[in-house]
């Protein structure tokens, strides 16, 4: 078997929905995270992993017990007003979230090419982007990005590149030290809201009916424990790059005095140390995998939520002929993040802030999927165990509570 076969073997579908997790945004958020807070946000990655599991979780079970997707679940047996709330949350921040990336990754290209605007970079990787998802299913995009996102790992080597104390990182990562100021909480809930991200919850339950369809499925709870460990590795993944991007910003930015990152060159500064002046590079190719992963499965969402509403043809394994509406809505959405991007909004501050809305805007979401999964006449025999609702009722506190002391703090 050669080397890139048994890479393949090891990055399943978990491994691409956590890296996919591990967006521009996300980068954006850890590395700022680390950059104005040196070690002091380590410990996040510790509690947001439960979470993160729980709720994907959920999202994987209603998928593969109900066939259908979180939209239709709401409109056949919700008042409708309940998914016009899912709605109106929801599609503004995932927006945002495509129109930021595209920012982030235009800025990359202007980086690497200044002669090339960023603006006209976005327009370029939004075309190529609308190719490749009509003309291939998106499982062949994702086997060729997967690679790009071994990329990320290059943050787990930097630390050991330069001379920190690993006993004050354990401190910081297992006893919680933080402010109760505005810029603290903001951070925090930007972190809540870029790891636990809403579009995910969408993404996971769709792709869940996609496979089990596909594949002919029968739910069982033997099924039920492979995708449960299937998804603790991906988050587990997603939050061991969180983890060692904001630890990268935390020793090599923060000493440095760069608190504030303002430009994307800045935050490729994070890896000097191990790549020299070129460190750019590895950079660049990190935000443009995970941002290639990423806008497919944000657009994606959007696309499933509205089939559903109008029963529409859907999902990234059919053809364009097959799903006009589904591609259609995925084209549009692309086009309305072009025109917030040409609005001239700072790419790392749009990464930013685009967390935050997701962190405001999540807790709203998990109630509702806690409600679905404790619902007999929905799940049947599948409902939450104690634990499910445990930890599921843990992280709607904690994302409730983070997004009022933002609002009011």
């Amino acid at each position: 078997m050669s080397l890139l076969k048994k890479i393949k073997k090891i990055i399943g579908p978990s491994i691409i929905t956590g890296a996919s997790d591990d967006d521009p945004s996300g980068i954006a958020t850890y590395s700022q995270a680390g950059a104005g807070y040196g070690l002091q946000m380590l410990w996040m990655a510790i509690v947001t992993f439960p979470m993160m599991v729980t709720i994907q979780e959920m999202c994987a079970r209603i998928g593969l017990v109900t066939r259908m997707g979180l939209t239709g679940l709401l409109k056949k047996y919700y008042p409708r007003w309940v998914m016009g709330l899912m709605l109106v949350f929801s599609f503004p921040a995932i927006i945002l979230n495509v129109s930021a990336n595209l920012s982030g990754m235009g800025a990359v290209g202007n980086m690497l090419f200044p002669k090339i605007p960023a603006n006209g970079f976005s327009v370029l990787i939004s075309g190529l982007l609308l190719f490749l998802m009509i003309r291939l299913p998106y499982r062949k995009i994702a086997n060729i990005l997967q690679f790009l996102c071994l990329s990320l790992i290059c943050y787990i080597a930097v630390p050991f590149f330069v001379n920190i104390n690993w006993g004050d990182v354990l401190m910081a990562t297992f006893v919680p030290d933080f402010n109760i100021d505005q810029s603290s909480i903001s951070i925090m809930v930007a972190i809540l809201g870029t790891t636990i991200s809403p579009y995910l919850f969408f993404w996971q339950t769709s792709m869940e009916v996609e496979e089990a369809e596909e594949r002919h499925i029968m739910v069982n709870k033997h099924l039920l424990g492979i995708v449960d460990n299937d998804i603790k590795v991906g988050m587990f993944f997603s939050n061991l790059i969180f983890f060692f991007i904001a630890l990268t910003a935390g020793v090599v930015l923060f000493p440095a005095g760069i608190r504030d990152i303002q430009t994307v060159d800045q935050a490729a500064l994070a890896l000097k140390p191990l790549l020299g002046s070129k460190a750019y590079i590895l950079f660049a190719i990190g935000i443009f995998g995970t941002g290639f992963l990423a806008i497919p499965v944000l657009t994606g969402s959007i696309s499933y939520m509205i089939s559903e509403v109008f029963n529409w043809p859907e999902g990234l394994s059919k053809k364009w002929y097959e799903a006009k509406g589904f591609y259609m809505v995925m084209s549009l959405s692309i086009f309305l993040a072009l025109l917030i991007n040409f609005a001239g909004i700072n790419p790392m501050k749009a990464l930013i802030y685009t967390a935050i809305g997701y962190g405001i805007t999540a807790p709203v979401l998990i109630a509702i999927i806690l409600h679905i999964c404790n619902n007999k006449k929905i799940m049947g025999d599948y409902t939450n165990n104690k634990m499910s609702n445990f930890f599921g009722v843990i992280t709607l506190i904690i994302m409730s509570v983070a997004a009022i002391l933002m609002l009011i703090v």
